[in-house]
This record gives C-alpha cells, sequence and structure tokens, in this order.
C-alpha cells in the first residue's frame, strides 16, 4: 500500500497488434487513462502515435516466429523494472487471403498457413501469458484475450484457419481463467463482429443489413470493452467472452 503522500504505483499494460484499427484506439484509451503501454507489433514504432514513451516502449516482434517471441517475452520482463504486469492484451491476429482477397476455407489453405495462423492467433497468446506468468501474479494482473464472432460461425469473409485459431483462443481463455485464476489472475477475451478498421471486406455493407444495430462498430467501442476487464469494475468477470457485435449474433 502506498504511504501518505506517496503517489500510487503507475499500472503497465502489454498489448499486442497494436500498430492500428483496435490495438491503436485500445493503446490511447490506456494511455489516456495514465497507464504505462509496451506495445508489440511486427511493425517499427509509427511516428505519428501520440501516446507517452510509445517509441520506447514498443518491441518489434514476429509472433509468427516462436523463437522470436521467446526473445520478446524476455526484454519485456527486463522493461518491468517492479516485475509486475497489469494487463495483457493479446490482439495480434492474422487472416490469409486468396486471389483479389478470396475467402480460403478448408480445402485451398496451404499447411504452412494454417501453421502460420495458428502460431500467430493462438500459441503466442499462451506464450506470452505464461512466460509472463511471475508478473501478472505479482500485479494480480488481467489478461484480455481478443477472439471473433467467426470463431463461433461460419464467415463470409473470415478464413477458416482464422476462424479456428479464434475458436481455439475462446477454448483457451476458458482452460487459463481455470488455471490463473487461482493465482489471482483474471482472465477472459472480447469477441468483436464487424468493426470499422481499415482491413474490412468488400460487401461489409451487406452483413451491416442484418445487424440489429444497423452500424459498424468502432474501434473504440471494443477499447472501451477491453479497458473494463482490465480494471476494478469488472473484479468479479473471470473466465467469460464479451460480445461486441451490434447484436449480430442473436
Amino acid at each position: 500500500m502506498p504511504q501518505a503522500n506517496e503517489a500510487p504505483r503507475r499500472r503497465t499494460m502489454l498489448l499486442t497488434g497494436a500498430s492500428r484499427g483496435i490495438g491503436h484506439a485500445t493503446v490511447k484509451r490506456f494511455s489516456a487513462a495514465g497507464w504505462r503501454v509496451i506495445s508489440c507489433s511486427r511493425h517499427a514504432f509509427p511516428e505519428n502515435c501520440p501516446w507517452e514513451m510509445g517509441e520506447q516502449d514498443h518491441i518489434q516482434v514476429d509472433l509468427a516466429d516462436a523463437a522470436n517471441t521467446r526473445e520478446a517475452i524476455d526484454e519485456i520482463r527486463h522493461r518491468l523494472e517492479d516485475g509486475q504486469l497489469d494487463a495483457l492484451v493479446n490482439n495480434a491476429g492474422i487472416s490469409p487471403k486468396g486471389k483479389d482477397g478470396a475467402r480460403l476455407g478448408t480445402l485451398n489453405t496451404e499447411l504452412a498457413d494454417w501453421q502460420q495462423v495458428f502460431q500467430v492467433n493462438f500459441f503466442a497468446p499462451m506464450m506470452l501469458a505464461r512466460g509472463l506468468l511471475k508478473e501478472l501474479h505479482a500485479a494480480k494482473g488481467s489478461v484480455v484475450n481478443v477472439t471473433s464472432i467467426a470463431g463461433s460461425r461460419v464467415h463470409p469473409f473470415a478464413g477458416s484457419a482464422y476462424a479456428t485459431s479464434k475458436a481455439a483462443l475462446a477454448g483457451l481463455t476458458r482452460e487459463m481463467a481455470s488455471d490463473f485464476g487461482p493465482l489471482g489472475i483474471r482472465v477472459n477475451s472480447i469477441s468483436p463482429g464487424e468493426i470499422d478498421t481499415s482491413i474490412l471486406s468488400p460487401g461489409t455493407d451487406k452483413i451491416v443489413e442484418q445487424i440489429p444495430l444497423r452500424r459498424l462498430g468502432t474501434p473504440e467501442e471494443v477499447a472501451k470493452a477491453i479497458y473494463f476487464l482490465c480494471t476494478d469494475q469488472s473484479s468479479y468477470v473471470h473466465g467469460a467472452e464479451i460480445h461486441i457485435n451490434g447484436g449480430q449474433h442473436v
């Protein structure tokens, strides 16, 4: 407990897939609330990002490479000077496409693509959570896995490898909640539907016509839900998957 007149410890969040869309909005939401944000991405830190210490707290890592992921975990632990991590948000995800952006199904997805998708979308979140277990435990932190509406139904644009990896990530969230909970670490997931980002596929407007709210979600709306799951406002929410899709699943 901080002593009188002592400033409270600044909380720290680690986010993968921070360079655009939901990840970018999430960094801005946590940074605005005074959190230190350590971001991870395949790309170098973009110069137009406004948050404090962004470039110094950015780690360039290829989550498709297990060895590089382990190296990044070592680097993250080194940067956590007080040995505490308050939140891990596993947002990075990949979904390969065919010619002209065509959907890849079970019959035409190459094995190498299946393996790469599962390494990024499923194995990397598990590796990060286990590799940073000590730091999460010290902070009584939270893990948020970003799944997808495609993980529970066949989607017209999301490929089979992506969809099944997100279904597996939802299952992993339940397993992690059972294992991490006794350590005081909460584990939940969010399942976004059609969110207005740069990776939307042509034809999304046809899906919007079927959504009860009749609109796309925004990255900021998803970021608010992630923030909720990482704060005391959700202190008894554990092992849950929150659907953020405007009623698309009903």
